[in-house]
């Protein structure tokens, strides 16, 4: 390895189950036009790509597709709300803090690599404390390019100090296995999170039932590999 470990975290279903407070701000924005609301069971088709690819998919869910001079004004209706209850019913996953602190103590980056907007993640991760962990935090709108485009894992890595060389993905849905094979770099899956299909179809280098198993042992022997 010709660097320090990078490891790079999706955020939504990944570190953090934002599921409750997503949901709430998307039946938010559809009681503003008058819509049935989304159930949890409806998450995993919903999360993944953002605040406004979510709120389209919730529309299209219930079969009202959506302008996009609408679907702009919503986004901002989103956002308000859900800044203002931020973090809410948000909780990190069991054992994610532990896993965190021990791959700083050994000197590892850290990362996040989320399609959630930026001024959504770090505020989230703030109000968490988890911000102080992280290297770089970049949003689906800090580059150019978002997951699954390999641009967004590598301009992270690069932020954070990196080397891809030396970089592994984890997270919860295709966005980040695919991101992350794009990449060229090792990707961890967690089960627990917001995937639309079983999580071993996504053909990640590794799943992890629970963050105990992320130490920095585990990390180096994907890097040895």
């Amino acid at each position: 390895m010709t660097s320090r470990p990078t490891v790079v975290f999706d955020l939504d279903g990944t570190l953090v189950d934002t599921a409750p407070d997503l949901m709430a701000g998307l039946n938010h924005v559809l009681a503003v036009d008058g819509i049935e609301p989304v159930h949890y069971e409806d998450m995993t088709f919903l999360v993944g790509q953002g605040a406004r690819a979510m709120i389209e998919r919730g529309f299209k869910l219930r079969g009202r597709p959506l302008r996009d001079e609408r679907l702009a004004e919503l986004l901002d209706i989103f956002i308000r709300h859900y800044l203002d209850g931020m973090p809410g019913e948000s909780l990190p996953y069991a054992g994610v803090v532990q896993s965190l602190e021990a791959l700083k103590a050994e000197g590892f980056r850290l990362a996040v690599c989320t399609n959630k907007l930026e001024k959504l993640a770090l505020p989230l991760l703030g109000g968490l404390k988890l911000d102080s962990y992280f290297d770089a935090i970049a949003g689906g709108d800090t580059f150019p390019a978002r997951k699954p485009d390999a641009a967004h894992i590598l301009k992270t890595i690069e932020r954070a100090g990196g080397d891809a060389a030396s970089s592994i993905m984890v997270g919860d849905s295709v966005n980040d296995i695919l991101a992350a094979q794009n990449a060229g770099i090792p990707s961890v899956a967690v089960p627990f999170g917001y995937s639309d299909v079983p999580v071993e179809t996504l053909n990640p280098t590794r799943i992890i039932g629970h963050f105990d198993e992320l130490t920095p042992d585990f990390v180096r022997s994907l890097l040895a590999n």
